[in-house]
């Protein structure tokens, strides 16, 4: 049976030691490689901080398993054990060019079932964590409950990707909703913007794709802080897949589902 206590004492004292090799980074050279697409980046220390949390994770943990984004953890096609779901810079354009908004994001998975998550930010020095149960944290501090936001003074994080013509959506529930919240926001980073609904920062995060590194510790985070995440159709995420996202406060979770993005309501 697993320890949590000393797997999040663990972690944490793994993403400290991670968050200060890639501060140091910021004054060397770094290789820079496009994945699927040009803007679909990975860098040197991208792999090199995976390859750090893999082998802490094997050496520490031997019989859990690994998804990691650069794939260089195990091969996995179910959710059964121990699994560590990792991204270890997310938001990687950010990381290139502003060297800032970027984030290492881990969600330990038990049968499915999250037990701890990890957003840290590391320019500005902000551990997002939560254990299940025991509520969502920023550093020392524990996160309020979220409450009921009104669409009207909401602030969603939403790409403008999603609010010109796309394949995913039909941009115009998107832009009727980006016209009757209170302002929208775009940082580059799935995981940031998870972290900050769960920090009331945001009052909901949209996007059309995002793979599990890109939302596994978030969502625990951000359930753990009172707050709903599912499909932008209100099911539950897959795990081993891209999926449209959609995270809010409770309330403005079923408002947005209900007016926007299913407006029939019917899930």
């Amino acid at each position: 049976m697993a320890n949590w206590t000393k797997i999040d004492e663990t972690v944490k004292k793994w993403i400290q030691e991670a968050g200060a090799n890639i501060r140091a980074s910021f004054t060397h050279s770094i290789s820079i490689q496009a994945k699927s697409n040009p803007n679909d980046l990975v860098t040197n220390v991208d792999e090199e901080t995976e390859r750090f949390f893999i082998e802490q994770i094997r050496t520490a943990f031997p019989d859990h398993r690994i998804l990691g984004e650069e794939g260089q953890g195990d091969d996995v096609q179910s959710l059964d054990g121990v699994i560590w779901i990792i991204d270890p810079i997310d938001g990687t354009m950010n990381f290139v060019h502003q060297q800032r908004n970027f984030a290492i994001s881990i969600g330990i998975y038990e049968d499915g079932v999250g037990q701890l998550g990890y957003i840290y930010d590391i320019v500005h020095d902000e551990l997002y964590h939560a254990k299940k149960g025991q509520g969502a944290w920023m550093n020392d501090v524990l996160l309020e409950k979220l409450e009921k936001v009104p669409v009207e003074t909401a602030i969603i994080g939403i790409s403008a990707t999603w609010l010109v013509n796309n394949r995913h959506f039909d941009q115009n529930r998107l832009i009727g909703l980006a016209k009757d919240v209170r302002g929208t926001r775009s940082y580059g980073s799935a995981a940031l913007e998870l972290a900050y609904v769960a920090s009331g920062r945001l009052s909901a995060y949209i996007t059309m794709r995002n793979a599990p590194w890109d939302f596994a510790g978030g969502k625990i985070i951000v359930e753990e802080a009172g707050g709903i995440v599912s499909t932008i159709g209100g099911e539950d995420l897959n795990m081993l897949s891209v999926n449209p996202v959609f995270a809010a406060a409770p309330g403005l979770h079923e408002d947005i589902l209900k007016k926007y993005l299913n407006k029939k309501g019917d899930g």
